[in-house]
């Protein structure tokens, strides 16, 4: 079974806007941090941003600062990553992942990231297309 399911992709013009979302099954969000990453065809992936359930903490890599925001609904245990100023270069299949938060010590950082990829729980990704 899929244990985080991303959804909310889809084909947008250049400048638009989507809000992807990222919800779990068999757990909760309370006790985790909950990350992005996305990758685009012949590139590596890339750490986007993440959140912490138990501080409220979040990163941002400095490409989408100003245009992206990350959210947590704890009652609706979901994940929101809303997009704003879409561009091409934001296009690829977005990833979200989920880790225990006892492995992260203090507010998240660009070195959270590397925790997700390396302790986290994934999903399947959504697809992200944005056209000129």
């Amino acid at each position: 079974d899929v244990q985080l399911q991303a959804s909310g992709g889809g084909l947008v013009q250049a400048g638009g806007s989507l809000r992807l979302s990222c919800a779990p099954s068999g757990f909760t969000f309370d006790d985790y941090v909950i990350g992005w990453f996305r990758q685009a065809p012949g590139k590596e992936r890339e750490g986007v941003s993440c959140i912490s359930a138990s501080d409220g903490s979040t990163y941002y890599v400095d490409s989408v600062k100003g245009r992206f925001t990350i959210s947590i609904d704890i009652s609706k245990n979901t994940v929101y990553l809303q997009m704003r100023g879409l561009k091409p270069e934001d296009s690829g299949v977005y990833y979200c992942a989920a880790v225990f938060h006892h492995r992260i010590h203090g507010p998240v950082t660009i070195k959270t990231m590397t925790s997700l990829v390396d302790y986290g729980t994934w999903g399947q990704g959504t697809l992200v297309t944005v056209s000129s």
